[in-house]
């Protein structure tokens, strides 16, 4: 079979119709449904009513796959399916519909070794995610059915090179192998898939003159993020504060404004250095008649009560002397409908030079009332751009220009990105790359990411898929640590190794309940969910307050002021995250190596980062009791351990022996044995993982990350 062959498998089989049917307990005006497949856009999908007057249907042509959905009654109320395969619990507290689409071939259970091999699931291109160049090292990939197939063994230049199990999905399995390649011979490379009797060969061949690798910038992968929502960080100058301030230990509401600005965060900048942060996230800045400031009047001012355009670039540049890069945050899908260009709209109507900037329902168009023009979700407040129409398009890129270029912002962090024309984002981050070459682009993407990252818009997304699995294992309990495992290496391995190292780590953010929350206050889960985030490949985003044990509940309730008369020395969250951060940033295989899972068991498990120069082993321990893994070093780890392994929190050494070692672990706790030795007076002796040797290659602990003494 010829490549094309297998891409026209794929893409001819790759899709199903499916007939979504729904029948509302009481008469309805409209019902349309939206989901995971059309950006859960509640107008995008809308349902007819059948001449029952009770049945409202639509048929949909769903991607192979799981997809999860919600029918929406009269555009307001959002409502599950009774009939659907399963409805739980997406991660963040919504229960939604679940769908799975299964292409027909897969009739029959499959089998390995009945000689029966799927030719729907066969996918392979010479492009991201199956074919991919991370410095040297070339992986290619191949899709089949799960558990479907015996071996996947790729032919390389005519050498034979194993292709295992790379990770698998509801639906799929897909095998991977890697070699060296210096991209400046052309490739021939073929797939052998073999089950019982059966073997397929599948040719394909690359030029190395057109390839282009997808390189994002490397400065992240070295970062730890701190996210500040800017109302609510600190007060610096009463000179701007809004007429209707609201105290700083008031109760946020959707509208009220605490006046954080500035001034505020230049005060607080040696606060985030001495925090060990050198990436801040900024939700975003610009005019705005909300406190969140999604909804922009201009994308090109400061808002006042926030400072001015030149104050927040001098705070950049001031940050940037400390070591610390600025992400700030642009909602290029909509904006307020107070702009210059939306009231031209209103003021001229049809007639109006911008009337292609926006879309228009009906005429007159009226502030405030989403009827006459298409909004976000629905909300008046922030009518929805139309990014391609030209106009827009440089607009926008001009907004670009000027806040990497003058004002020396490093990253943006792209809104509800699954909602804005693709071809926009493919435009925006050549544009983007031209100004600054180093920017990094990341975007809101609360699913799988990889539509969005193939090298020809994001580099990278807000990774809530990480989110999702620790807040299942760690925060509620409702799976185990294998099924944690799984989730978190299906995620790594379906995304580009360069993707994964800058993948945007979060436990919490403004748009979901603070993660101790979520805990239900148990400081000893949060940080065993702060120690793997820390750890896992990707960087760690912290929320303004997650360090000194802020709580909070659904938005608006997560945004609350700094309490800034937390932050002192004897707040031993504070003094658990400088060491976790210490930690990270003196080993570097957490920034640069590769991730690998060695045992999980119910309660916990034990990963390996390996890198260049060295590595690290993590254990992990959900349980309420004690528990002690026996762990057998591997070659990749014990090469680079020429000194032995040392506990990260302590500097205590010891040997890696042949044998296995035993490591002991508190309850809700983890321990952290790297290859190199962190001799820092401050780890030892002030509430981490105190160990001794007790035998060549054994470790006791004998206290855990937190004293709950002081809860």
């Amino acid at each position: 079979m010829t490549s094309l062959g297998v891409i026209m498998i794929a893409q001819t089989l790759g899709f199903k119709m499916h007939r979504f049917i729904f029948v509302p307990n009481e008469p309805s005006s409209s019902i349309s449904v939206a989901g995971t497949f059309n950006g859960w856009n509640k107008e995008a999908s809308p349902m007819k009513l059948e001449d029952d007057g009770r049945t409202w249907s639509l048929n949909v042509e769903l991607k192979y796959g799981q997809h999860q959905y919600k029918f929406v009654r009269n555009g307001t109320e959002w409502l599950t399916d009774p009939k659907a395969e399963k409805n739980e619990d997406d991660g963040n507290g919504n229960i939604n519909s679940f769908l799975t689409i299964v292409p027909p071939d897969f009739v029959n259970s499959a089998k390995r070794g009945d000689g029966l091999i799927a030719s729907s699931a066969i996918e392979h291109r010479g492009a991201l995610p199956y074919f991919n160049v991370d410095g040297t090292t070339c992986s290619i990939g191949i899709r089949t059915r799960k558990n479907d197939v015996q071996s996947v063994t790729a032919i390389v230049n005519g050498k034979r090179i194993q292709a295992p199990v790379d990770h698998t999905d509801d639906l799929y399995q897909y095998n991977r192998a890697e070699f060296e390649w210096n991209r400046k011979s052309d490739l021939n490379y073929k797939f052998e898939i073999k089950d019982g009797g059966t073997v397929k060969t599948l040719p394909f061949s690359m030029k190395a003159s057109n390839y282009k690798p997808f390189q994002v910038p490397t400065w992240v992968q070295n970062s730890v993020i701190y996210q500040i929502f800017p109302d609510r960080f600190e007060n610096g100058d009463p000179r701007n504060d809004p007429k209707d301030l609201v105290p700083w230990e008031g109760k946020p509401t959707w509208f009220n404004r605490f006046g954080g600005d500035v001034a505020g965060i230049r005060k607080r900048s040696r606060y985030l250095k001495d925090l060990g942060i050198n990436a801040v996230y900024f939700n975003p800045i610009f005019k705005s008649p909300s406190n969140h400031r999604y909804e922009a009047d201009d994308f090109m001012k400061v808002d006042p009560e926030f400072g001015t355009n030149e104050e927040f670039k001098e705070l950049t540049g001031a940050l940037k002397q400390k070591g610390i890069s600025t992400i700030l945050d642009f909602a290029f899908n909509h904006t307020s409908y107070r702009t210059s260009q939306f009231a031209d709209i209103v003021k001229n109507g049809a007639n109006s030079q911008y009337k292609d900037w926006y879309f228009p329902k009906k005429y007159p168009v009226i502030p405030d009332d989403s009827s006459t023009y298409e909004a976000w979700f629905g909300f008046g407040s922030m009518p929805k751009l139309n990014t391609v129409n030209p106009a827009t398009t440089k607009y926008l890129l001009s907004v670009c220009k000027y806040w990497l270029k003058d004002v020396g912002v490093d990253g943006m962090r792209l809104d509800v990105a699954n909602e804005v024309d693709p071809k926009f984002w493919r435009i925006m981050r050549r544009y983007a790359k031209s100004v600054n070459t180093n920017s990094w682009i990341v975007g809101e993407i609360w699913g799988d990411g990889n539509p969005w990252l193939k090298g020809d818009q994001f580099d990278s997304v807000m990774n809530y898929q990480f989110r999702d699995a620790s807040l299942k294992f760690i925060a509620k309990g409702t799976i185990d640590a294998r099924q944690f495992a799984t989730n978190l290496t299906n995620v790594n391995k379906s995304y580009p190794t360069q993707v994964s190292r800058n993948m945007m780590n979060l436990l919490s953010s403004h748009d979901t309940p603070r993660f101790l929350t979520e805990c239900g206050g148990d400081r000893d889960l949060a940080k065993l969910a702060a120690g793997l985030q820390f750890t896992w490949i990707g960087e760690p985003s912290i929320y303004y307050g997650e360090e000194i044990g802020m709580e909070g509940g659904k938005d608006p309730d997560n945004r609350c002021g700094m309490e800034w008369g937390k932050v002192n020395p004897n707040n031993e969250m504070l003094s658990f995250y400088k060491k976790l951060i210490k930690v990270r940033q003196s080993t570097n295989a957490f920034s640069t190596g590769d991730a690998n899972f060695l045992s999980t068991d119910k309660d916990g498990g034990v990963f390996t980062r390996v890198g260049k120069r060295d590595a690290a082993i993590v254990v992990f321990n959900r349980s309420n009791q004690p528990k002690q893994f026996s762990i057998s070093v591997p070659k990749s780890v014990s090469k680079l351990a020429k000194r032995g392994l040392f506990d990260a929190f302590t500097g205590v050494g010891y040997s890696a022996p042949e044998r296995p070692i035993n490591v002991n672990v508190m309850p809700k706790s983890f321990s952290i044995l790297v290859t190199n030795s962190i001799s820092n007076s401050s780890l030892s002796n002030s509430g981490g993982n105190l160990v001794s040797v007790t035998g060549r290659g054994s470790v006791q602990c004998r206290a855990n990350l937190t004293n709950r003494s002081q809860q």
